[in-house]
């Protein structure tokens, strides 16, 4: 969660410095949000790629799990879809790009700002892309501060399910501890297919 609220505050600073026009240079049509994304991606190939235990963590998967991540993006997608009933002004290939962030709020929101400035403009591609950094952090927070509740009346599964990308990382203390240990290799392994599939249905819902 600290790690959520120091994004939150850098983003309420971006925010009072573009207002006050205190920065020396505009972003507006600029590369640089775009190295930002690629640093990004190669972060994402790197923590998959350096992981210690990936291959043990592979072998003691079982072709059942695959339906947990599945059943994560299927049911995320499925929300994100009847989210754009109540909100008229994004369409509902805009709310399922936002629900595609699996609570990777800082590619998500990179991304969906980049691929809708063409078709939307600067200023509407900022407020979606805003609005998918927002949703996927309050998502992680809320993984974190309910993985008991959602564990008591859900089961299991349910934390990692909603952790999304998180499962292998931030909220897998609490998936240990509420779930228990024997969850660990699912919840790494579910971080792991989710994290991958995040460039890959942001980027197909944003050019629909």
């Amino acid at each position: 969660m600290k790690g959520s609220i120091i994004v939150l505050l850098f983003f309420a600073a971006g925010c009072v410095l573009g207002v006050m026009n205190l920065l020396p240079f505009s972003l507006e049509g600029s590369n640089l949000t775009m190295y930002i994304l690629y640093a990004l991606m190669l972060q994402v190939g790197i923590s998959i790629g350096s992981s210690k235990n990936l291959t043990q963590i592979l072998k003691s998967l079982r072709p059942k799990h695959l339906l947990i991540p599945l059943a994560t993006i299927g049911g995320t997608l499925l929300f994100s879809a009847m989210a754009s009933i109540f909100l008229a002004q994004w369409s509902i290939f805009d709310c399922m790009a936002v629900g595609s962030g699996f609570a990777y709020y800082s590619l998500s929101s990179i991304l969906i700002t980049q691929l809708k400035e063409a078709s939307l403009g600067i200023q509407l591609a900022t407020e979606l892309g805003t609005i998918a950094l927002l949703s996927n952090i309050f998502r992680e927070m809320m993984a974190l501060l309910g993985a008991p509740l959602l564990q008591r009346y859900f089961g299991k599964l349910a934390p990692i399910s909603a952790a999304g990308v998180n499962s292998m990382d931030v909220v897998l203390p609490l998936i240990t501890r509420y779930s228990g240990k024997e969850m660990i290799p699912v919840a790494i392994f579910h971080g792991l297919l989710i994290d991958t599939s995040v460039p890959f249905f942001v980027s197909f819902f944003c050019h629909l």
